[in-house]
């Protein structure tokens, strides 16, 4: 299914990339929250990990209204995780450990504590500094409705009215998630040559990547339209419109313009996956994530219908697909397979609250990692992923900081489940995210039982999830067919997906409720769980190795 990859390769085509979410990693003021201090410490866990690049979530000044999703100053950072000097040495220490370094862009919006945002509101209506933003007069005779029906994708409307300079109610700004992250207008020459000068920023400061938040929704029709009731989610005003395409082109030609293979990774949730990979056309972005893949539920038929289209439509404009299982946005996968139906990312698909088998859950998370690391195309694993930690349900409420919990007034408890402090060492909180002596704890709560899935406790287990993970990707680096081969479906009863990669390379996950056998004169070179008399038992993985001819090499 997939092409083949040449010996010059570009790094990105491949990479296992480890995703930070900095807040949560590691503290090292000892202020309950993360820090680049504390990420830098830690950066050996992911080279011994065995990844090939780290992305790290905002790290920009911001009221974090929205998890540093509410950028105030795309070229500096929040005095809370560090400097700027401190950022440009995690860069340069991570590249001597081998790791290249993806920094997030968020250019769909910023925060309403941004200079351009304040200024427009000081300025009041028609002048220069609105138009870098979609404000507009509200409907009805004293304009007190607003501009059309769009919602927020946190929940509520997708406007606020704003009180201008004299006092007087006044005209309302366009914010597609929180009222606190007014969009930005693209229309406005001043916001394409805003982000084109910060993403060179960055790329100076020797950054190998930049991923892109909200990638599809940066262009809006400029009429804006009312949102038809259905809701056509293929047809969307403020979605994948046309003129995107012309600024990724843009910033292709930056990136290009840097030596190394800087790369561009598009965030996008599209319908369809054959629009997604539009972008991926040769002069715009590298790759972008498939979450096609992320939601689908365990059921070996929708996997392998993903994993076709997700490589037809992939190979189609000659683009690596990019393997994903969780991210800060979605339900953990323990938890999400652990319980039927749940597909993590909207309330409805999280089913939260509703009843886990975690060591169910665990086993087809095992699984399924090694069914991702073993497919073409680039992986991306989100911190604890590799512990197999599982979604925090039961945060108190006067905890939780995720917008999506206040706009719909606690109907859905939001994402913080999955952003929970990482636990590294000890056997109560803060495990080691903090150093001794910390001030504060956690900025979430880490549960007790936590105890036993410390990156220390793992380290000294080989049947932990965190030596699965160590060793899946040392083999996805060590051997050839798991970078270059192409992928081959192979006969298999129901229940059970089994692939081929050359040379000598077998991929079986079992998705049946029943041991199977494995195939003849194939030896075994990982399982996501024991062998039962030398078959492969329900809800597991395992990668064999034979020669051309079928026997055990």
């Amino acid at each position: 299914m997939s092409t083949s990859e040449g010996p010059s390769t570009p790094w990105w085509r491949t990479a296992a990339i480890y995703q930070v979410y900095p807040r949560s990693f590691a503290d090292g003021n000892g202020d309950g929250e993360g820090d680049l201090a504390g990420i830098r410490a830690r950066l050996p866990h992911l080279a011994e990990l065995g990844v090939d690049a780290v992305w790290f979530t905002p790290w920009y000044p911001s009221p974090q209204a929205d998890g540093g999703y509410d950028v105030a100053d795309y070229r500096d950072i929040d005095p809370r995780f560090g400097t700027r000097a401190e950022a440009e040495q995690l860069i340069g220490a991570a590249h001597a450990l081998g790791l290249r370094v993806i920094v997030d862009i968020v250019p769909n919006h910023c925060s309403h504590q941004h200079p351009w945002f304040t200024s427009a509101l000081a300025a009041g209506p028609g002048s220069p500094e609105r138009s870098r933003f979609w404000f507009r007069p509200g409907r009805g005779p004293d304009g007190e409705r607003p501009p059309n029906n769009w919602q927020s994708r946190f929940g509520g409307p997708a406007w606020t009215r704003v009180t201008e300079p004299d006092g007087s109610p006044g005209e309302w700004y366009l914010h597609l998630y929180s009222a606190e992250q007014p969009d930005l207008n693209w229309d406005n020459p001043d916001v394409r040559a805003e982000f084109e000068d910060v993403l060179r920023f960055w790329l100076d400061r020797g950054v190998d990547g930049l991923r892109i938040d909200v990638a599809d929704g940066l262009v809006k029709d400029p009429a804006l339209p009312d949102v038809p009731d259905p809701v056509d989610e293929t047809d969307l005003p403020y979605s994948d419109q046309e003129g995107l395409h012309e600024i990724y082109r843009s910033w292709r030609k930056i990136t290009d313009s840097y030596p190394g293979d800087r790369v561009l990774v598009g965030e996008m949730w599209l319908p369809d996956l054959r629009r997604t990979t539009r972008y991926l056309r040769q002069d715009e972005l590298h790759s972008a994530f498939n979450f096609d893949f992320l939601v689908c539920p365990w059921d070996g038929d929708r996997f392998r219908a993903v994993i076709d289209k997700t490589l037809r439509e992939h190979e189609a404009v000659g683009a690596p697909a990019a393997w994903v299982l969780s991210n800060h946005d979605v339900t953990r996968p323990v938890t999400r397979y652990g319980r039927a139906g749940d597909t993590g990312f909207t309330f409805a698909d999280r089913r939260h609250g509703t009843p886990v088998d975690r060591d169910l859950g665990t086993r087809r998370a095992r699984a399924a990692a090694l069914l991702a690391m073993a497919l073409p195309g680039g992986l991306y694993v989100y911190q604890g992923e590799e512990l197999g930690l599982w979604e925090i349900e039961d945060i108190p409420d006067e905890l939780r900081q995720d917008p999506v919990w206040a706009r719909t007034r606690g109907a859905d408890p939001g994402r913080d489940g999955c952003r929970v402090p990482m636990p590294w060492s000890g056997t109560a909180p803060p495990f080691g995210f903090s150093p001794e002596g910390a001030t504060r704890s956690p900025w979430l709560p880490q549960p007790a039982e936590w105890a036993g899935y410390t990156v220390a406790a793992q380290q000294q287990d080989p049947d932990s999830v965190l030596a699965l993970y160590r060793a899946g990707l040392r083999l996805r680096r060590t051997e050839p067919a798991l970078r270059t081969g192409r992928l081959r479906w192979l006969d298999q009863p129901d229940g059970v997906l089994a692939f081929t990669r050359d040379p000598g390379f077998a991929c079986l996950v079992n998705f049946s409720d029943r041991p199977v056998p494995l195939p003849a004169g194939q030896r075994l070179l990982l399982a996501s769980s024991p062998l039962v008399a030398g078959a492969l038992p329900a809800n597991t993985t395992a990668w064999l190795h034979t020669t051309v001819d079928g026997q055990a090499s």
